[in-house]
């Protein structure tokens, strides 16, 4: 029986480069892994998790899937437990931005042209792109799903060894300035108003003023990327 992918996964699953070996971080149930090399994108996966039950979920859906010979199971807090270069394309998703951010930095062997990281962040996907810019990393691509009232973003970045000072609003919204499709807008309108949200609470509270200030500029830069002249 074939896996079917949500419209999350489905958007993580067209980064992912065909005939590449994957590492699925935080894997679940491992219904990425399975589905890549079901469909031939992949040859060979691996598929970790921190905790031993949803390793064990994974390893059921391998097993179910006749796959144990192609797709690994690891019981690893982030890529810790993971060999370098074990795959080619990475992916880490379904977890908050900020984790992501620490387990790239933990993973020296990500800093190398070849490998490509794909991040789906629950939240905070501007501390993802912000520690991609700062670290070397230019992000390739990216794009959003919706599924029902939820908007996902996921991108993806390659290691150039340049790093980037951006404007204030590029961690916040990235290649999707300028897509111009309903669901990045979407996507774009719901991070300015949480933004926006933000600036308006500290205010009111007369905090912080230092973060006022910088948040005005955020959304200063945010309006003007979403609205050129």
């Amino acid at each position: 029986m074939s896996i079917q992918l949500d419209p999350r996964l489905s958007l993580v699953a067209s980064f992912v480069r065909p005939g590449r070996v994957l590492a699925d971080i935080g894997t679940d149930h491992a219904y990425l892994p399975v589905f890549l090399v079901q469909t031939g994108r992949c040859p060979r996966a691996v598929a970790s998790d921190l905790r031993e039950g949803p390793l064990q979920n994974a390893q059921q859906t391998v097993r179910e899937h006749g796959l144990e010979e192609r797709i690994q199971t690891v019981l690893s807090d982030g890529l810790d437990a993971l060999a370098p270069f074990c795959a080619d394309d990475v992916v880490l998703a379904g977890m908050g931005g900020i984790l992501i951010a620490e387990l790239l930095a933990r993973a020296s062997w990500l800093r190398d042209p070849a490998v490509r990281v794909i991040a789906q962040p629950m939240s905070h996907a501007e501390d993802v792109r912000l520690w991609l810019f700062q670290n070397g990393f230019t992000i390739t691509d990216e794009a959003c799903a919706v599924d029902g009232r939820h908007c996902y973003v996921a991108m993806a970045a390659q290691y150039t060894g340049e790093a980037t000072a951006p404007s204030p609003a590029l961690p916040y919204g990235g290649l999707l300035f300028g897509r111009g499709d309903e669901a990045a807008a979407r996507y774009l309108n719901q991070q300015l108003s949480r933004l926006q949200k933000r600036h308006d609470a500290l205010l009111r509270a007369g905090k912080d003023p230092g973060e006022v200030e910088r948040l005005r500029a955020v959304i200063e830069d945010f309006e003007r990327r979403m609205h050129p002249c």
